[in-house]
């Protein structure tokens, strides 16, 4: 097999003819990294796996419109990290909880998910994160798991990276709370 090239799968969209070889490239280069920021942004095996193939059918309507100003993971970040915002404010929405704890129900989900293989470090890692401001969860997310630079995330968020490098401290520092308040 031979390893991903952005440039020439770029020039396979530009063809009617091979635009879907093209993409079907694009899916099997991302769809593992874009599966698991998905999942540690809604927790559930089946909601990231429907919001993942919500997100490449997004993709695939308007690949059109993509003019290559960003890396294709990078629109394709942004257009997984709307797809989860959109779908957790939706379950927001929909969900019944008490008003002082929003987030036991989606820990109860994670805890009751046959497909999460977490240990206890792992469960304690996941609850601190749900504590976290949606933006400073994205954030920590694509810095710690997918170890991305400031700058490709800077594309992704439309801020700055000075404002990005804050956000994941302010994270760090309220997830080493919350981990200390456990203890």
């Amino acid at each position: 097999m031979t390893p991903y090239n952005e440039r020439e799968v770029l020039k396979l969209l530009q063809e009617e003819s091979t635009q879907r070889k093209g993409f079907e490239l694009i899916v099997a280069q991302y769809s593992e990294q874009l599966y698991w920021q998905i999942r540690r942004m809604v927790l559930s095996h089946e909601d990231a796996n429907d919001l993942l193939q919500n997100t490449f059918i997004k993709a695939w309507t308007n690949i059109d419109y993509f003019r290559a100003e960003a890396k294709l993971s990078t629109w394709l970040y942004r257009i997984a990290l709307n797809e989860c915002l959109t779908f957790l404010n939706r379950q927001r929405a929909t969900t019944t909880v008490a008003i002082d704890d929003p987030e036991a129900a989606i820990v109860q989900k994670l805890e009751s998910d046959p497909y999460y293989s977490g240990d206890q470090v792992q469960m304690l890692l996941q609850k601190a994160l749900l504590t976290l401001p949606e933006k400073q969860r994205m954030v920590f997310n694509l810095k710690y798991y997918q170890e991305m630079k400031y700058e490709e995330m800077s594309e992704i968020f439309g801020t700055s990276v000075g404002a990005l490098k804050a956000s994941y401290h302010h994270a760090v520092k309220k997830i080493e709370k919350f981990l200390e308040e456990v203890d």
